[in-house]
C-alpha cells in the first residue's frame, strides 16, 4: 500500500536535552484513518506540527507523499497538508462562512466567477449550507469545526490531520465531527491523521499509533493494541466500551468473543437474545 506520511527515527526538544519526540517511525499509509492516541503531555500534538512544518525536528526525516520536508519543500509539503487545530476561532480569517471559505479558493487563485458554486459546494459537503452569512464565532463547536474542514477541502489537500480537533466539543458535536471525517475518509478516500485521546475514535481507525512520553510504545490495528488492557489502564488511557462489556459477558459464561466493534457486539448480542 502507497505511503502518504513517512515518519523515520524523528526527535524534537523544546529544552536541550530533554526530547518531547524520542526517535519515533511509523507510517501512514495512503487512504487511510489513522489515530496517533496518548494521554495529555505524550507528544502528540507536537507530532502534528513537526510534519506541517510550524516546528523543525531535532533528527530524522519526515516524507509527505514524495517530498522530504525541509525549508526547500515546506510550501509544497503544506500544500498537500490540511490540518483542524483543537480551537477553530484560531483557523477562522472571514467575517462571514462565505468568507472564510473563499479564503481558501483565493489561495488557490480561483476565478471569481466560479467561486460562489464552489462556495456552496464546500458548505453543502459539511452541512453548513444555511449558515453561509453567519459569523463564524458566534458558531457552536460542532458548527465551527464543519467550517474549518469546509476552508481546507477548499484548499484540495491530499491529507487531513486533525489536532485535537473535537476536544472541545460536547459528545454531540463530537460524534457529528467524527461522522463527517469518516465520510471524507471512506467517499473522498482523503487521507486521515487523527491526534487524539479518544479511544472510542482511535477504535473506529484503521491504524494506531499509541505514545507516550514521546516514544511509540504500541502501533497496528486498533483490535490488536487497544484489546492490550493493562498497556492502555498504564497510559491512563481507557478501554473501549465494547471490550468492556463483551469481556465481562464472556466472563459471565455468555457465547460473546471480545470485541472493540460496537457493531460486532450488537450483533452479537442480538444473536444471543435471538437464541434464548
Amino acid at each position: 500500500m502507497e505511503t502518504m506520511i513517512d515518519i523515520k527515527d524523528l526527535s524534537f526538544e523544546y529544552e536541550e536535552g530533554a526530547k518531547t519526540i524520542d526517535h519515533i517511525s511509523f507510517k501512514v499509509p495512503k487512504g487511510s484513518y489513522t489515530t496517533i492516541l496518548g494521554h495529555n503531555g505524550s507528544g502528540k500534538s507536537t507530532i502534528a506540527k513537526l510534519i506541517i512544518g510550524l516546528l523543525a525536528a531535532k533528527s530524522g526525516t519526515i516524507k509527505v507523499g514524495d517530498l522530504v520536508l525541509s525549508l526547500d519543500t515546506l510550501d509544497d509539503v503544506r500544500r498537500l497538508v490540511g490540518i483542524v487545530f483543537q480551537n477553530p476561532d484560531n483557523q477562522f480569517i472571514g467575517s462571514t462562512v462565505r468568507d472564510d471559505i473563499a479564503f481558501g479558493l483565493e489561495n488557490l487563485c480561483v476565478p471569481h466567477d466560479q467561486m460562489e458554486d464552489m462556495i456552496h459546494e464546500y458548505a453543502k459537503k459539511v452541512n453548513m449550507l444555511d449558515f453561509l452569512d453567519h459569523e463564524p464565532t458566534k458558531l457552536s463547536g460542532g458548527q465551527k469545526q464543519r467550517v474549518a474542514i469546509a476552508g481546507i477541502l477548499a484548499m484540495h489537500p491530499s491529507i487531513m490531520i486533525l489536532d485535537e480537533a473535537t476536544s472541545m466539543l460536547d459528545p454531540r458535536g463530537r460524534l457529528e465531527i467524527n461522522e463527517l471525517v469518516r465520510e471524507l475518509n471512506k467517499e473522498e478516500g482523503m487521507t486521515i491523521l487523527s491526534i487524539t485521546h479518544d479511544i472510542e475514535e482511535a477504535a473506529k481507525s484503521d491504524n494506531v499509533v499509541l505514545l507516550n512520553d514521546g516514544h511509540i510504545v504500541n502501533q497496528g490495528k486498533p483490535e490488536d493494541v487497544l484489546c492490550d488492557v493493562k498497556q492502555i489502564a498504564s497510559l491512563q488511557l481507557d478501554v473501549p466500551f465494547a471490550y468492556k462489556i463483551s469481556s465481562v459477558l464472556k466472563k459471565q459464561g455468555f457465547h460473546i468473543d471480545p470485541t472493540i466493534n460496537q457493531e460486532k457486539l450488537v450483533k452479537a448480542l442480538c444473536q444471543l437474545h435471538s437464541k434464548m
